[in-house]
């Protein structure tokens, strides 16, 4: 299908938004690494003026001169795709959008280069709608009321109140409501054009289940990924946007799967950057020495691998078929201390001193109840939790714990003080092999993402883009 993409500053109909998109300053920052950080793992590589790549594949002359100027941040932030007009008020919704999601406040040189990367995002969209339309797959508007009361709903808020608080962001409803569409038609696309033509053989499985028992007792990491490509041309200010985004994802405004999709270069960014349970000896040394060295929970990069950067993040690590203390059950009462509204730190620290003396004197949770009413603290009983689904620092708590001890507090001054007291704990079985289903289902869900990334390319590729 041959798709004509015609850049222009007209009018039309709005389309194109962001469900929880994700800001990562990457796509913003335009900056150099730090002075002195060639030095340090993960940093940019330099070139001299005068080299020329030798694995493009291209064939670039020595002493290049560029004639002429080509400035991108020029060009205007409009799109003719097809018969679908991307408007500049699509483009500000959508990055208005953008920093709702995060909180964040743009300055005028951010909101700029953000455009650039939106647009992009944008034609991508557009062109996944117009695909899926050739397959006769159209989402009703009733679909699509349905899946906005949805995201209204996780906002905490009604669809008319989401609807206000899109314009007051600067963005709107059919914004939000045309990336549900454009999400629901690439999906429903894949599961007709893609998913029939995907097949896994009997001995593949079989292949599989046999080097798992044969790996039994290795470490796993359980890892997500965010990939940027990467030239010794553009490599500093590559390393320089890894940074931001970094920056981005320590801040703890958005998970790390909302800047893997919104930015990861690599096939795993529709699965937000998950790379599933993988053993060292298959990844990259840069990335396998970094996995083996962080902690549960943590994220590293830039990391410096061939052709770009990477930053890591690792959710969970086990050992194959092995069982894991940290798969035990726990029954747990949790006690909460709720402070008065304006509790300034200095008070909220002699209630958080209070509160743990009282928690030392528990003996055993038949007397939780009663330590509760005398210190004026609510009690909540879980019986199911499972100690890998707690935070990483509440993780290496509780595997220490004997029943009827209490974790130590913890909390906030606006939240209150918390603890967890050990009721009892039904430990981890051992490991099993997963059955031939679920090694299939997993293999054809990776070679279905795999299509849909070549898919794309092929997309853009056919693409005829004319800017002014």
């Amino acid at each position: 299908m041959k798709h004509n993409v015609r850049l222009a500053a007209r009018g039309g109909r709005v389309i194109g938004s962001v469900v929880l998109a994700a800001l990562a300053a990457s796509a913003i920052a335009q900056g150099a690494p730090p002075q002195g950080a060639a030095g340090q793992a993960g940093a940019g590589r330099t070139v001299q003026d005068q080299s020329v790549p030798d694995n493009t594949g291209l064939d670039i002359p020595t002493n290049l001169q560029i004639f002429g100027k080509v400035d991108p941040n020029v060009r205007k932030p409009t799109a003719i795709v097809n018969d679908t007009v991307i408007t500049g008020t699509d483009v500000d919704q959508r990055v208005s959008l953008v920093a709702m999601a995060n909180e964040a406040k743009l300055s005028p040189e951010d909101r700029e280069r953000l455009k650039l990367q939106v647009l992009r995002q944008l034609i991508d969209e557009t062109l996944q709608i117009q695909e899926a339309k050739t397959a006769d797959i159209t989402i009703t508007p009733a679909e699509l009321t349905q899946s906005y009361d949805a995201v209204s709903k996780r906002f905490n808020r009604t669809p008319v109140a989401m609807r206000a608080y899109l314009r007051e962001s600067g963005s709107s409803e059919r914004s939000l409501k045309r990336q549900i569409e454009g999400e629901l038609a690439w999906q429903r696309y894949l599961r007709r054009r893609v998913e029939p033509f995907v097949n896994v053989g009997d001995e593949e499985v079989k292949s599989i289940i046999d080097r798992l028992q044969a790996a039994k007792g290795t470490d796993e990491f359980n890892l997500k990924e965010i990939y940027l490509a990467a030239t010794p041309a553009n490599s500093q200010q590559v390393y320089a946007n890894a940074k931001q985004i970094l920056q981005e994802i320590q801040k703890g405004a958005q998970p790390f799967e909302y800047y893997a999709r919104q930015f990861s270069e690599a096939s795993t960014r529709a699965v937000g950057g998950d790379l599933g349970w993988i053993r060292t000896a298959t990844l990259p040394a840069q990335l396998a020495e970094a996995a083996t060295s962080m902690q549960v929970g943590q994220v590293a990069g830039p990391i410096e691998v061939s052709g770009g950067y990477s930053i890591l993040y690792l959710t969970d690590k086990r050992q194959v078929l092995t069982a894991d203390p940290r798969d035990a059950k726990l029954s747990l009462k949790q006690l909460t201390l709720r402070f008065p509204p304006n509790t300034n730190q200095a008070q909220a620290s002699a209630r958080a001193q209070a509160f743990a003396k009282a928690t030392q004197e528990l003996r055993g949770c038949g007397t939780v109840e009663k330590v509760a009413a005398g210190i004026g603290a609510d009690v909540v009983d879980n019986d199911t939790v499972r100690i890998r689904d707690l935070p990483p620092q509440l993780q290496e708590v509780m595997l220490k714990l004997q029943v009827g001890e209490s974790s130590p507090p913890f909390g906030s001054a606006e939240q209150g003080v918390r603890a967890l007291v050990l009721c009892g704990r039904d430990e981890a079985s051992g490991g099993s092999v997963p059955n031939s289903e679920q090694i299939q289902g997993q293999l054809e869900q990776q070679r279905v993402n795999l299509r849909a990334q070549q898919k794309l390319r092929d997309l853009r590729r056919d693409a005829v883009v004319e800017y002014r």
